[in-house]
């Protein structure tokens, strides 16, 4: 039993190597939402059609991005298992393939933006806004290899235990955009005003620029020059493309069926007046805002436990997964109570309509009351994909956003009459079941690969 034993000074270990990981990582994460508040900003004082584009385009555009950023994430970890193991000389070839995978990617996710008017029309987009959604996915999908391209670097860097690039290029990527949407949108320096096309255009740009910046940096930086990463190009290798697509594609499946079940449900609240809409639109801002922290923390779970795969390190396994889940909830912590304890305050901050602010308050409190599911969820995923095990929490987000979630959701809100807070009890049974069953997931791989290493050591001596 001596190998269930705590150890503290292991513990502390580990917390501030997680934190040390993860604050770049979350300054990273709440970067990107300055970009999508930079976009609403500009396009709102432009005019309330143009918002109202670029708006419906962002959640289009969100489903390309998720897949996007699911298969990328198989790098962080099978660079963390190389680097963990002393192999660095495996990292280079790997992340060349990683960059094959991430330009044929970028190629169909540019073609598939560019083709969604069907997507468009069966959602019922109003007509009146289709040409201008379609020019701002249109001038938008040429980020698309950029994005699949950024997160390629952006996982080689993590994998490597340096997330200060995260944070540095994502506030390079906010900063640039200020400017270069106010150009394009408002048609400043003799450019013509092109609106919602504008948006796009701008974001384009800027993805690339960060994808310019990320790579020089890592052709320049003494930290990778032992790795030779741009040394060379190898043909296509189908076994180590295959490989980060068996990590990858469950990754991407799961956060796409989150992401869709929110959007989903912000879809299904809009039948229910302008009211739920707007406050529905404040209560998932400010829960969007507070997830960046735990999100941070499962980037830098998965790169630790990763690195305890690849030395063979079973207790550092358990340390560097719980110590980071543990750590998440002393986060949840603080968004919970301020969601539970201060619902008028922040809803004021958004808004002065009485219903509105009322509504919001009531879907605060449920909020602060599902903060502690997400964490745990979100961690707990992160721990798994340091384990390199995708595929078992893809069918368990499936089961519990699509076959608890949603239809919890939907019969609280539509037929037992409890309107927009039904669905956000739904959503929060949703966040509670898969939390659940991810963190027994990962206590059972981590007890079994313990147990695994253990008696093996003890039949070796």
């Amino acid at each position: 039993m001596r190998i269930l034993a705590f150890d503290r000074a292991r513990y502390a270990h580990e917390t501030r190597a997680t934190v040390k990981l993860a604050l770049p990582l979350i300054a990273g994460q709440l970067s990107s939402i300055g970009m999508n508040a930079v976009d609403v900003v500009l396009a709102g004082h432009y005019n309330a059609h143009t918002l109202a584009a670029v708006a419906v385009g962002a959640n289009v555009w969100l489903l390309a991005l998720v897949c996007a950023i699911g298969v990328m994430m198989a790098l962080p970890p099978s660079v963390a298992h190389l680097d963990g193991a002393g192999t660095r000389g495996e990292i280079g070839p790997l992340f060349r393939q990683a960059l094959i995978l991430a330009g044929t990617l970028g190629v169909l996710l540019w073609f598939g933006v560019r083709h969604t008017g069907p997507l468009l029309r069966l959602l019922g987009v109003d007509v009146e806004l289709l040409p201008d959604v379609q020019k701002f996915l249109h001038a938008l999908s040429w980020g698309a290899p950029a994005v699949c391209f950024y997160y390629s670097l952006r996982g080689l860097s993590e994998g490597m235990s340096w997330t200060r690039p995260t944070m540095f290029f994502g506030f390079t990527g906010l900063c640039a955009l200020i400017p270069l949407g106010w150009i394009f949108i408002y048609g400043k320096i003799g450019l013509q005003a092109l609106g919602a096309q504008g948006s796009g255009i701008a974001n384009a740009i800027v993805l690339w620029l960060q994808v310019i910046a990320f790579t020089a940096y890592l052709r320049l930086s003494p930290r990778y020059r032992p790795l030779q990463l741009f040394a060379r190009f190898e043909k296509p290798d189908p076994r180590a493309i295959f490989g980060l697509l068996r990590i990858g594609v469950p990754m991407g499946v799961t956060l796409l069926m989150e992401a869709g079940m929110f959007s989903i449900a912000a879809l299904l609240i809009s039948r229910l007046g302008t009211v739920a809409v707007a406050a529905h639109q404040i209560a998932i801002n400010v829960a969007s805002i507070t997830f960046m922290v735990p999100l941070g923390l499962a980037l830098a779970i998965t790169v630790r436990v990763g690195n305890a795969v690849g030395r063979h390190d079973p207790h550092g396994v358990r340390y560097a997964g719980f110590g980071g889940i543990s750590l998440t909830l002393a986060t949840q912590c603080v968004a919970s109570g301020m969601m539970l304890g201060l619902p008028h305050l922040i809803a004021r901050a958004y808004t002065d309509v009485p219903a509105v602010l009322v509504l919001a308050a009531q879907l605060l409190r449920l909020a602060g009351a599902f903060q502690f599911a997400d964490g745990i969820q979100v961690a707990s995923n992160g721990a798994l994909r340091g384990l390199k095990d995708t595929r078992v929490p893809m069918f368990i987000t499936v089961l519990a956003y699509w076959g608890i979630g949603m239809p919890v959701g939907y019969a609280l809100a539509f037929h037992a009459g409890w309107r927009t807070p039904g669905m956000w009890v739904g959503l929060s049974a949703g966040l509670y079941v898969a939390a659940i069953l991810l963190l027994m997931r990962f206590a059972r791989l981590a007890r079994k690969e313990t147990w695994k290493r253990a008696q093996a050591a003890s039949a070796a001596s």
